[in-house]
């Protein structure tokens, strides 16, 4: 199948948030600034579209198929890191190597930027992506080394807030 892999810009926010939305895993209350927080003086967050070309745009005419939101971070065990907030792919256009191209991407510029780990979480539901990433050797830390990923959100972090 024909498609590209390039760097999201301030237009591609719309679609971003899209198929952020029709994942349904985005809680109504929390809709994301993507355009202020991944394209601002100081962006919080960098991200990836694939694209098919017109000829194979979906039946509602998008041809933004599917991105990869990531970050840079920083472990005191191995230094720099990045982490991939998000990969995602329309389910028409999925088990075509769009995925993979995705986090081969990210992978990529996680060596172009001297990162030494590839981070990402998964929802435990989610067999096919967790398989997937298996297969591309990945391996899930929560059993290997004993891990939780931990959250402190709403009120429980502006009470952590306080002095």
């Amino acid at each position: 199948m024909d498609f590209s892999i390039r760097a999201a810009n301030l237009d591609d926010c719309k679609d971003i948030a899209r198929m952020i939305m029709v994942s349904g895993h985005v809680r109504a209350c929390v809709r994301p600034n993507l355009e202020q927080d991944g394209f601002s003086k100081n962006p919080f967050f960098h991200g990836i579209i694939a694209e098919v070309p017109e000829q194979h745009r979906t039946r509602e005419g998008h041809t933004k198929i599917g991105y990869a939101l990531y970050f840079y971070s920083y472990s005191s065990f191995v230094g720099r890191s990045i982490y991939m907030e998000d990969l995602y792919v329309m389910p028409e256009f999925r088990g075509k190597g769009v995925g993979k191209a995705l986090m081969s991407k990210v992978a990529q510029l996680a060596l172009a930027a001297g990162c030494h780990q590839l981070n990402f979480t998964v929802l435990d539901w989610n067999k096919p992506s967790m398989d997937f990433y298996l297969s591309q050797g990945c391996f899930n830390v929560t059993s290997s080394l004993g891990c939780h990923c931990m959250r402190c959100e709403g009120e429980a972090l502006e009470h952590l807030a306080q002095p």
